[in-house]
């Protein structure tokens, strides 16, 4: 064989083969689609009684519009629904709001802060005074009844003692002796009959103590017990200051007038002039400008 004729049945091969190719591709474009022939399955499926797993497009449609009205009033519902709950909620934030504005716009401007409020009572703890504190608010009291009856002109009348007992007649002669301290003052005292003079370091009550209170404190014991006009008292005093040496004179009467009549100490001690008041003055210490106060601390 030649090879002429050769190579002209190798192009009569490939011509063939070309125009299969070409009767395969006409035929697939010829065949029905996929979807339609899965349709005619399960639509077959369906005759057969088994359960659809997929409806078909028109039912579906119908299904949607179906739907639709009722999902659009659902949710024009629920808008108004949380619409309502907020308004109710800024309802109650403007009337809280509101009613502080409101109380704040009734006060006036010139109103006093906490003019409103009312006030809280707080029952002060009365603690028990003490003797000397005693003593000394009696003094005043006394002093200021004195100068009332000044006032009024009212002579001075016999006054009744506080034990109730009449002062006793003490003999000519007779002396009665006793040492009053108060703070760092000391007393000696001396009580005789007389017609109630009282001289301090020989001079006259009134001229030692200027004030009153002080010379109301020097006689307390004995306008208690009724001795102020039946005895002289003589006291020698030194030490300390006007006050202290005021109750440095009433301690030492008061031991006196026991001494005259022993039935006075009852009354006396009650009154507290019997008490040895050992309140003094804390001393200064160094480094320090009085007991406890030292001076401002400086870093630099």
């Amino acid at each position: 064989m030649n090879d002429d004729e050769q190579n002209k049945e190798t192009s009569e091969e490939q011509q063939d083969q070309v125009q299969d190719d070409e009767g395969q591709a006409a035929e697939a474009a010829d065949a029905p689609p996929a979807g339609p022939a899965s349709d005619e399955g399960s639509s077959s499926s369906q005759a057969a009684g088994e359960d659809p797993s997929s409806e078909s497009p028109a039912a579906e449609a119908e299904q949607a519009d179906d739907a639709a009205p009722d999902a659009e009033e659902g949710a024009d519902e629920g808008p108004a629904a949380e619409g309502e709950d907020s308004e109710g909620e800024v309802a109650t934030e403007q009337e809280k709001t509101e009613a502080p504005a409101a109380e704040k716009a009734e006060k006036p401007k010139d109103a006093i802060p906490g003019a409103d409020l009312e006030p809280i009572l707080v029952e002060d703890e009365k603690r028990p005074l003490s003797a000397e504190e005693r003593a000394r608010k009696e003094a005043e009291a006394e002093e200021r009844a004195r100068r009332e009856a000044r006032l009024d002109g009212e002579g001075d009348d016999e006054q009744q003692t506080a034990a109730g007992r009449a002062p006793a007649k003490l003999e000519s002669g007779t002396r009665f002796l006793a040492t009053g301290k108060r703070k760092n003052a000391i007393a000696r005292v001396t009580v005789l009959p007389g017609s109630g003079k009282i001289e301090v370091n020989r001079r006259p009550l009134e001229e030692f103590f200027p004030r009153p209170l002080h010379q109301t404190m020097a006689r307390q014991p004995l306008a208690t017990t009724g001795y102020e006009g039946n005895v002289d008292v003589r006291v020698r005093v030194h030490g300390g200051g006007i006050s202290g040496q005021a109750g440095a004179v009433r301690h030492g009467i008061a031991r006196a007038l026991t001494e005259v009549d022993p039935e006075l100490r009852g009354e006396l001690k009650r009154r507290g002039f019997l008490t040895r008041d050992a309140r003094v003055k804390e001393r200064r210490k160094a480094g320090l400008k009085k007991a406890r106060k030292r001076p401002q601390f400086s870093k630099r």
